[in-house]
C-alpha cells in the first residue's frame, strides 16, 4: 500500500512537471488545456492526501470563469470586426461627394488650397500660418474674424512670391482671439471631394484632397 502511494505521488509529480513545462512553453492556455490539468490532477493525486473537495470546487469555478471570459472575448472580437465592416460600408457612400471635414491639412491643387475655420465668437485678431510637410513656414497672413464659419484660400505662393508646385501637402494654423485676448477658435476644416477609402487601420478613413481623414471628422456634405 505504501509503495503504491509513493508510486502514484511520483507519477503525479512527473505529470505535473510535464504539464507545467508544456503550459509555460505556450503563451495561451486553452479550454482543453485547463480540463486536462484537472483530469490529470484527479488521476494522479496521492490516495493518502487526496485533493480536498473545497479546492476542487474552487478549481472548477476558476475553469467556469475562464471559459466564460474566453466566450466574451470571442464575441467582442466578432462584434468589433462587424462594426469595422459596417463603418467601411457606410464610408463607401462618401466617394465622389464633396465634404467638409475637421482637419488642418490639404493638398495644393491648381495653384491653391482652401481651408476653413470656425470661431465661437467674433475675433479681433486672426493670424494664419501655412507650413509645408517638413514644417517650414511658407505663408503668414491674417483672416476674417466673423463668428461661426470663415474661409481662407491660399494662392500657393510662398513669402517670396514664388508659386509652389501642385501636389504638396500643406497645414494651416489659425490663432484667433477676441478683444480681451481670449482664444475663440473652435477648429479648422478643409473641403474637398472624397476619392477613396483607406482601410489599412482599425478605423477606416476617407481620402479628401489627397489627405486621410477619419469618417468621424466629416461635418458636412456639400454635393
Amino acid at each position: 500500500m505504501t509503495v503504491s502511494a509513493t508510486s502514484s505521488a511520483s507519477t503525479a509529480a512527473t505529470t505535473t512537471s510535464s504539464s507545467s513545462s508544456s503550459t509555460s512553453s505556450s503563451s495561451t492556455l486553452t479550454s482543453s488545456d485547463f480540463l486536462s490539468l484537472l483530469v490529470s490532477e484527479l488521476q494522479n493525486q496521492d490516495p493518502l492526501n487526496a485533493t480536498s473537495t473545497t479546492d476542487f470546487i474552487n478549481q472548477l469555478t476558476s475553469y467556469a470563469n475562464f471559459s466564460q471570459q474566453q466566450s466574451i472575448n470571442s464575441n467582442l472580437t466578432s462584434l468589433s470586426s462587424s462594426f469595422s465592416s459596417l463603418v467601411t460600408l457606410n464610408s463607401v457612400n462618401y466617394i465622389g461627394h464633396t465634404v467638409e471635414a475637421k482637419t488642418d491639412t490639404s493638398t495644393l491643387s491648381n495653384g491653391s488650397a482652401t481651408f476653413g475655420y470656425s470661431l465661437s465668437s467674433a475675433a479681433s485678431n486672426v493670424a494664419i500660418t501655412v507650413k509645408d510637410s517638413s514644417g517650414n513656414t511658407v505663408y503668414t497672413g491674417t483672416g476674417t474674424g466673423n463668428s461661426g464659419s470663415n474661409s481662407f484660400t491660399w494662392d500657393g505662393k510662398n513669402s517670396s512670391g514664388t508659386q509652389l508646385t501642385d501636389g504638396g501637402q500643406y497645414t494651416i494654423s489659425v490663432t484667433a482671439t477676441d478683444s480681451a485676448g481670449n482664444s475663440v477658435l473652435n477648429y479648422t476644416t478643409v473641403t474637398g471631394t472624397v476619392t477613396g477609402i483607406d482601410t489599412s487601420t482599425s478605423t477606416p478613413s476617407l481620402t479628401v484632397n489627397g489627405v486621410s481623414v477619419s469618417a468621424a471628422n466629416i461635418i458636412g456634405v456639400t454635393s
